[in-house]
């Protein structure tokens, strides 16, 4: 009797199972999945089998019917391997150990399985999984029932020697040159608390292509000086990003030792190594916008006016992805009234927003543009609770439900994902259906979720526009986008691409460094600001107190003794153009919006008065967040960034910190303006520096401040006049202009100047030759 006869029962059970029959690299050719390329093609597997059983009674004999036929086995797994295809190695690894089990009667199996050309940059990538008869049914054996595939402690998904260039070690020429590293990865599914999963199903918790799209991205971008930090940070991203249960990474360094093939580190880590580390970081960063931890300040007027947003409860414990939409009435209003709406009661707290974008209508095209956003919400809802929610607030703006589909409505607001989950009944449909061939979708939630991944088609947010605006490309060449990101100004939507803005200076004070006493009084102020319109500012922005280096501060009266007289008489004569008000007090901000004010520009970025953020918040108007250190008596002396001296670096750094305390306050991220401080903090080298490098913060993909319009303000600084030997700052202008220029070349949105008439023409010719 041969092997291929035996019944289960005719298996030598007794006896234990110590011996191992193997089949090493069994090469066959199939379409699992896609190759490299994310193509479906057929590529080469390569098969491990190790079957354990006891070969005593075949040793003992040397009689063929005790043994298990090696040929039989390769060939019966060859077979079944090359017949069929299938979407994932895990469905082919399970399904190759059942038919081993059922015919070739193998007690116990381990099944490897490579794919030499799943990926680029790997050797290979692919799925180890050990089973024995007991894991299946007789049904699920015979292939009367279907199987689906389930995962064990001991299975894992592996990515075998990934090539990547960094920056890593402690040497100074370590820190200089990118050098190869060689990462192993072993994912364990088999810890996941999830249910049994369809037959041929990837997770997109256990797709290895995704997952090393993710480390790749991250450690391409990274520059560690020790192993040991490096390994941690693949792992604590694999779990946190891509939300594997337990992996284990090894980093080996081939360059690191002269004389030895490699040095690294393994280490093995799970989501209960990170979780208290994790819990601690979360309470202080949702913290950090609550109004009653700010001392002194509960029991003031103002307080009782702000929003109070503290930490945000455990139990909204989904995240949700939302996009709004309107393009009746006032757009940008609808929107905020929107998310405004979405927090009342205790079950929604908005946590992030994108930007905005002024797009053209898509499927109904006789209608006006809409105003598109994103938003990131936390929740307690469940699907249908929240539709039910978002249906209630539309109704309540005023959306006609009976109207034609895709037609013009006061606010639109679809759900795109809820968590990573897949759903689908006749009223909802997660993740969002048409998401994936929508730019004024992808464009605003790319900025707040380019990393997070659609959890049917495995492709970061990102990638998905990517393969959008290539589609475009293709189907029109050379086509402009007609997509504009946008921001609120007065009632009005200002496209940032379609010109730099001018700031124009009004100080009505005393002792401001080039004209302080100029317009010390309401009518003399409220007559340059139209003077300054006249010559073609964009903005006023009314300061009353100067900032300059070593100047005295003045009190909240004075300064809105100063300020607020000249919003309101301006405002009385019908004067209609955006106003900023330039002050880094919370109070002074307030009154001055009150009055008529549509902007404000804190040169502290909300560090002289954490109040700042509740105000701006409050008035949803937009705000410019300044990088300074110290205040005007001591900034001149904080100019040391390090033995770099690398200012725009640290620039980037703390303008991300006072941005994200601004979001997490509830200011819009379509509200916020960077500035990166000339002459505050710095230098005349350092402002220099700035301008020079001004395109690695407003341009590089890699800076915390990309996509933020930037405001630059190099007007008659101390920097220029020493540079022109021009110790007069009112016959600077010149030396502005070229400061002007650079700006514009370097990304600016908006310049901030003293000599409106002369500096409009400098930006017409900047603007004609870097903008369009």
């Amino acid at each position: 009797m041969s092997a291929a006869e035996h019944t289960k029962e005719d298996t030598v059970v007794d006896l234990p199972m110590t011996d191992k029959i193997c089949i090493k690299d069994l090469s066959v050719r199939n379409i699992i999945g896609v190759d490299a390329w994310e193509r479906s093609k057929r590529q080469p597997i390569i098969i491990n089998l190790v079957v354990y059983t006891s070969v005593s009674q075949a040793g003992d004999t040397d009689h063929l019917p005790y043994s298990i036929h090696y040929g039989v086995l390769c060939k019966t797994v060859e077979a079944h391997s090359e017949k069929s295809e299938f979407r994932s190695v895990e469905a082919l690894a399970d399904s190759i150990a059942r038919v081993v089990i059922s015919k070739c009667h193998a007690p116990k199996i381990t099944v490897r399985i490579d794919k030499p050309r799943a990926l680029l940059h790997a050797a290979s990538a692919g799925v180890e999984i050990t089973r024995s008869r007991s894991d299946y049914t007789e049904g699920e054996l015979t292939g009367t029932v279907p199987c689906p595939v389930r995962f064990n402690q001991h299975d894992i998904i592996f990515v075998k020697d990934l090539k990547l260039s960094c920056i890593i070690g402690v040497n100074p020429w370590e820190r200089e040159e990118e050098q190869l590293v060689v990462l192993n990865l072993q994912i364990y599914p088999g810890m996941d608390d999830t249910p049994d999963r369809r037959a041929d199903y990837v997770s997109s918790t256990h797709n290895y292509r995704t997952i090393v799209r993710t480390i790749t991205k991250y450690i391409e971008a990274s520059s560690y000086k020790t192993v040991e930090a490096f390994v941690t940070s693949v792992a604590r991203i694999a779990i946190e990003k891509c939300h594997v249960s337990k992996i284990t990474v090894k980093m080996e360094k081939p360059s690191a030792i002269v004389f030895a093939g490699s040095a690294g580190v393994e280490i093995t880590r799970d989501r209960a190594f990170f979780a208290s580390a994790a819990a601690a970081n979360k309470t202080h960063t949702r913290g950090v916008s609550s109004i009653s931890t700010i001392p002194g300040f509960g029991n003031t007027p103002l307080a009782s006016t702000l929003p109070k947003r503290g930490p945000i409860p455990e139990q909204l414990s989904h995240e949700v992805y939302l996009a709004l939409g309107s393009n009746l009435g006032d757009s940008a209003a609808n929107l905020t009234n929107a998310l405004k709406m979405l927090e009342q009661g205790d079950h929604v707290r908005v946590v992030d927003t994108s930007f905005l974008y002024e797009t053209p209508p898509m499927y109904v095209t006789d209608q006006p543009p809409f105003l598109n956003a994103a938003c990131k919400i936390r929740t307690d809802l469940t699907p249908l609770e929240l539709l039910k929610k978002i249906k209630d607030i539309e109704a309540e703006m005023g959306r006609d439900f009976n109207t034609i589909r895709n037609g013009p409505r006061p606010i639109d607001i679809d759900i795109l994902l809820y968590d990573s989950i897949e759903y689908k009944d006749d009223v909802l449909t997660i993740p969002h259906i048409a998401m994936q061939e929508r730019e004024f979708v992808l464009r605003p939630l790319c900025d707040i979720a380019k990393d997070v991944e659609h959890p049917k088609l495995y492709r970061h947010i990102s990638q998905l526009l990517s393969q959008l605006l290539l589609k475009q490309e293709e189907a029109s060449p050379g086509s402009d986008s007609n997509i504009h990101k946008s921001f609120p100004l007065r009632r009005k939507i200002v496209h940032w691409d379609a010109k730099t803005l001018i700031m124009g200076i009004l100080n009505t004070t005393p002792d401001s460094f080039s004209d302080g006493g100029d317009y010390s009084t309401a009518e003399a102020a409220a007559l340059r600001a139209q003077q300054l319109i006249d010559d073609g500012a964009d903005i006023i922005d009314i300061g009353g107190m100067s900032t300059r280096p070593n100047s005295e501060e003045i009190s909240e009266e004075e300064e809105i003794r100063r300020v607020v007289p000249v919003i309101q008489l301006l405002r009385a004569r019908g004067f209609e153009a955006p106003i900023s008000v330039d002050t880094f007090r919370a109070v002074v901000a307030d009154k001055a919006i009150e009055a008529g004010a549509d902007l404000i520009n804190d040169v502290s970025a909300g560090k002289r008065d954490p109040a700042m953020y509740g105000v701006m918040a409050k008035w949803n108007v937009p705000v410019c967040l300044m990088h300074m250190r110290g205040d005007s008596k001591t900034m001149m002396s904080q100019t040391d960034y390090g033995a770099k001296n690398d200012v725009v670096g640290e620039i980037g750094r703390d303008l991300s910190k006072s941005i994200q305390r601004a979001i997490a306050a509830g200011v819009h991220r379509w509200n916020i303006i960077p500035d990166p401080g000339i002459g505050f903090a710095k230098d005349s080298e350092q402002s220099l520096q700035v301008l020079r490098r001004l395109p690695e913060l407003t341009q590089s993909e890699t800076s915390p401040l990309v996509g933020y319009p930037c405001l630059v303000g190099p007007s008659r600084k101390a920097f220029i006049g020493q540079l022109t030997q021009q110790p007069d700052a009112t016959k600077r202008a010149w030396g502005t202009a070229a400061a002007c220029t650079a700006s514009v070349a370097g990304g600016a949105g908006i310049v901030r100047v003293h000599d409106v008439k002369e500096i409009r023409d400098v930006i017409k010719v900047a603007d004609a030759i870097w903008r369009v």
